[in-house]
């Protein structure tokens, strides 16, 4: 799993290239195409909350789970009060009930570096979503990680913030780790330093759908990111669209 410590404070500064009201719309669109239209949605790690403030702007209760503290203050400042925010690990997801459907977005699924975490999210997913509910998420592909991240750096500036970035590839695992420094500008014109690890690991979409179909759920549909296409060789992102298979006798004897 990823630190997120130092690096919750900068998070939505270096995420403004997300357009979160798409996404949400995005979202919502393909929970219609596959004939469901949720009133009640779970996002597992949740992050800051940008995305459930757009869902909960269209209508939708929300439900918001993260593993860090730091995060889910900020969502908190976003959402407010009454919204049900949880402190929990994904892996050890457990909710007072079950919502419509489920989401996970931008990434966070490859932040589990081992087959084992993903299967466990997917069974836990499964009693908390109800029977033949969606869980829609995306993840980084393969390609992304092997040709777009590897062994690279970057350099993301904005007005009193400078990130630096740089990466260690595994050809083997798929995994990148990623060294992140932040200097923060003071008011007297000197600099802070921050700094945090994160680790991710690139899955193929045939060792997800078997992990999916492991665990009680159906891949009705794998797409490259904001469209309704098939991915193609140089896709940097994949959605899964996934229908939880547990009946409702199964939820009845909790099963």
């Amino acid at each position: 799993m990823s630190g997120y410590g130092d690096f919750s404070s900068f998070y939505d500064a270096l995420m403004t290239d997300v357009d979160y009201a798409a996404r949400a719309d995005y979202l919502l669109r393909l929970f219609e195409r596959h004939g469901e239209k949720p009133n009640s949605i779970l996002d597992i790690a949740c992050g800051s909350g940008s995305l459930l403030a757009e869902l909960q702007k269209r209508g939708v209760d929300i439900i918001g789970v993260d593993g860090s503290d730091a995060m889910l203050m900020r969502a908190r400042e976003k959402l407010g009060a009454e919204t049900l925010l949880l402190r929990q690990d994904m892996c050890e997801l457990d909710l007072y009930g079950t919502v419509d459907g489920a989401v996970c977005t931008l990434d966070s699924l490859n932040h589990l570096c081992r087959t084992e975490q993903l299967a466990e999210v997917f069974r836990r997913a499964r009693l908390f979503v109800e029977p033949h509910g969606l869980f829609i998420f995306d993840v980084n592909t393969i390609y992304k990680h092997r040709e777009v991240l590897g062994d690279t750096a970057f350099v993301v500036e904005q007005p009193g913030l400078m990130c630096v970035w740089r990466n260690r590839y595994v050809p083997r695992t798929h995994e990148v780790s990623m060294l992140l420094d932040f200097f923060t500008e003071a008011a007297d014109g000197s600099y802070e330093r921050y700094q945090d690890t994160v680790r991710e690991r690139a899955y193929s979409e045939r060792t997800l759908r078997t992990l999916l179909s492991d665990n009680g759920w159906e891949t009705v549909a794998v797409y490259e990111d904001m469209t309704t296409d098939a991915p193609q060789d140089t896709c940097e992102r994949m959605v899964f669209v996934a229908r939880n298979t547990r009946t409702v006798e199964q939820a009845k004897l909790g099963e």
